[in-house]
């Protein structure tokens, strides 16, 4: 199997089963905290901690680790012992305890608000889907099958009067959603942000935000690190949650800031226009109890679960 295609719990439970060597600087008897940070929004906090000095500040020494954008390779990273804390999206979090792999939440790493929406699902302009029911037999673009788009159109079709159980999906990647529609290869697609406030309004028409369906608000992402760490390093645990916690407010009411940080460690520009991530200053169960139900409702997990089983032990 090409590991470039494993999910994530699998890329995760195989670096369990068979950890890498990782080489450690000549001398260091305490190795630096190594977190993960994407260049997106909703994996950026970290920088954004790291770049304005709260990380320090609560004295902690962190080391960023930009080598993974996806997450199968920052599950596998935390599994491995290559870094100490990564960030994952709540869905994969939630696929990997289910597969018991021991993975837990530390903080929160953003929150989908119904008042700062990053994604839709959008027709051509002349397209005549207008209602849930619509989309009968329709093709619908997602960024990743049984992904979390996927589970929100679904609960959007299912929740306005349509049935969800005669759409098709198609993994396709953001940058080609458009010419999918306008080529008549899909009929809709769920676009993200940056790609979505770059569609041409003539061209494109937003038909509903099916996150909202989920709830108004919920927790996307959050920052996870193996049990074993947080149950042996509490105290920097506690550290690095309330760093993020401060880092959330100062993120949420400093976007110039975070978006030369986030343009930094990119290398693009951010569209202004674009909706910013909301940052939660701390793990709330009923965040992210909605998103574990959906999942289960379409088969994504096997069953329902407490989302407190995925916190670290006093958070």
């Amino acid at each position: 199997m090409n590991p470039s295609r494993l999910g994530f719990a699998q890329a995760a439970a195989m670096a369990v089963l068979a950890p890498v060597a990782v080489p450690r600087r000549a001398g260091a008897q305490t190795p630096k905290l190594r977190v993960s940070m994407s260049p997106f929004d909703a994996g950026a906090a970290s920088g954004y901690a790291f770049e304005s000095g709260i990380f320090a500040k609560h004295g902690l020494d962190v080391e960023l680790y930009t080598g993974g954008a996806n997450g199968s390779a920052i599950a596998a990273a935390v599994a491995a012992g290559q870094i100490e804390i990564g960030s994952g999206n709540t869905l994969a979090i939630a696929t990997a305890h289910e597969h018991g792999v021991p993975f837990v939440f530390v903080a929160p790493a953003g929150d989908w608000s119904s008042k700062a929406p990053s994604g839709a699902l959008v027709v051509a302009a002349p397209s005549p889907i207008r209602l849930a029911r619509d989309l009968a037999g329709k093709t619908i673009g997602v960024a990743l099958i049984h992904g979390l788009a996927e589970i929100a159109v679904r609960t959007w079709i299912d929740k306005n009067g349509g049935t969800s159980g005669g759409v098709k999906f198609l993994e396709l990647p953001y940058s080609t959603m458009g010419a999918a529609i306008t080529s008549g290869r899909i009929d809709a697609a769920h676009v993200e942000e940056p790609t979505l406030s770059n569609l041409d309004p003539a061209a494109f028409r937003t038909v509903a935000v099916p996150s909202n369906a989920i709830a108004l608000q919920w927790c996307e992402g959050g920052y996870f690190c193996m049990s074993d760490f947080a149950r042996t390093h509490p105290d920097i645990v506690r550290k690095f949650a309330d760093a993020m916690a401060e880092t959330a407010d100062w993120a949420n009411n400093n976007h110039d800031a975070t978006a030369r940080i986030l343009e930094k460690y990119s290398g693009s520009a951010v569209n202004p226009k674009m909706p910013r991530m909301f940052y939660p200053e701390h793990l709330r169960a009923e965040e992210i109890q909605p998103l574990i139900d959906a999942a289960a409702r379409y088969g994504v997990l096997k069953a329902t679960f407490p989302a407190q089983e995925l916190f670290a032990p006093g958070l």
